[in-house]
């Protein structure tokens, strides 16, 4: 499965928990510090438009959904499921995967490393949107491998991005290993969840 390929299947699954999204639960704080179940959809869908403007080297000077932004819902409208659906990047070419982007942290990577780490971003938020909302999102092995795989490469630590490591119990699955890498504490209630501004990343 390529890059592309395991972006949509990324996709596929934060759509799925979006949709089971109940109308009362769209401001109910998540996993994300600060951030209701709205922001973190904001958040996803500004990252699709960021994807899209790099992509093909437009202009997007949006700042309300990026990292540590304090209110991204704002970006997913009053229906967020279908705002979304709207946002999201199906497919690029060969020659916008190839396109050089500089990322504060990470320095200069082709798009389709962008690619990657939203692939991590759609893992991890499908989870944050997910346990707020009540459901058990059960996250594609491969696409974990995929996310910590990235995360241990390339993760910043800090307010706006994401929150310090977590130690989780012994005996947990790799989902949850993953989730507390990036400072999710998947095995307790989002009530004291550690991930900080939103526990996110560009």
């Amino acid at each position: 499965m390529d890059t592309m390929d395991m972006y949509r299947r990324a996709q596929d699954g934060f759509d799925a928990v979006l949709t089971a999204v109940r109308d009362d639960q769209w401001d109910t704080p998540s996993a994300c510090a600060e951030w209701s179940v709205r922001d973190v959809a904001g958040h996803v869908v500004w990252g699709q438009h960021r994807l899209r403007a790099w992509a093909t080297g437009a202009d997007y000077a949006e700042t309300a959904g990026a990292p540590g932004a304090p209110h991204p819902g704002v970006l997913a409208g009053t229906n967020p499921v279908e705002t979304w659906r709207a946002a999201a990047v199906a497919t690029l070419t060969e020659d916008e995967l190839r396109r050089p982007v500089s990322l504060p942290g990470l320095g200069e990577i082709p798009v389709a490393g962008i690619v990657t780490l939203l692939i991590t971003d759609l893992v991890a938020h499908s989870w944050d949107i997910g346990s707020a909302a009540g459901q058990d999102v059960r996250l594609p092995p491969e696409l974990v491998a995929v996310a910590f795989d990235w995360a241990r490469a390339n993760v910043v630590r800090r307010p706006g991005f994401f929150g310090p490591e977590l130690v989780p119990p012994a005996g947990v699955d790799e989902q949850t290993r993953m989730l507390a890498f990036l400072g999710r504490r998947a095995w307790a209630p989002v009530g004291v969840s550690a991930s900080r501004g939103g526990g996110s990343h560009q």
